[in-house]
């Protein structure tokens, strides 16, 4: 399956959203969500798939408002994922903006959390992870993910990897070019990026792996 790009619609899709989130717009132009976005996002991953080992998957477009003032129906940005375990794997995401790039995992309990901190806590295990996210911060990649303003209970405050040990879940990303979004060698640029990604997942797997 070759992958030939996104087009200009769909960035021009989520530009209008961004100005009219609306249930009349979406009907409008759901022809062009489902051509321009959805879809080529979905031979994107599936594209890739194999490469990385992961199980594609598309994010609703639907914003869940139950708990929020804001009621705007629809997400302004589509996500995809390459999910190599239950919230771990290779992410990006499409926006009137452009595309970001990027990976790591959500943790869905504490447990995974206190997981995640004690492999920092731990010399050998924990310096790897301050190489590998130094690595990608040098490499134009920005750190994500929930932090607690003070520090773990138990953590000293002057914890060499106290930075680390605040987040309660670790992902990267980084920005990719609206040119080359648009490009038929796109799945080539997104592939080069998510190998750079490649570390930081596998050292999440082997210390922060979902709870079975």
């Amino acid at each position: 399956m070759t992958f030939a790009g996104f087009t200009e619609q769909a960035f021009d899709f989520y530009e209008g959203l961004r100005a009219d989130n609306s249930k009349a717009y979406w009907t409008a132009h759901k022809d062009v969500y489902e051509s321009a976005v959805r879809g080529p996002m979905r031979e994107l991953l599936e594209s890739l798939a194999s490469t990385f080992d992961g199980e594609p998957m598309l994010f609703r477009p639907y914003r869940d408002v139950r708990f929020s003032k804001d009621k705007s129906p629809y997400k302004t940005q589509q996500g995809g994922f390459l999910q190599v375990a239950p919230g771990l794997g290779y992410w990006m995401q499409l926006d009137a903006d452009g595309v970001m790039v990027g990976g790591g995992f959500h943790a869905h309990d504490r447990t995974q959390t206190q997981r995640f901190r004690s492999a920092i806590n731990e010399e050998t295990t924990g310096q790897q992870l301050v190489t590998l996210t130094n690595k990608l911060i040098k490499a134009g990649y920005a750190l994500g993910g929930d932090q607690i303003k003070t520090r773990p209970r138990g953590v000293a405050a002057g914890h060499p990897r106290l930075d680390l040990m605040r987040y309660e879940f670790l992902t990267v990303s980084r920005p990719i070019p609206h040119s080359e979004s648009t490009s038929k060698t796109f799945a080539k640029a997104v592939a080069g990026h998510w190998k750079k990604v490649t570390p930081l997942v596998q050292w999440c797997q082997a210390y922060a792996a979902p709870t079975p």
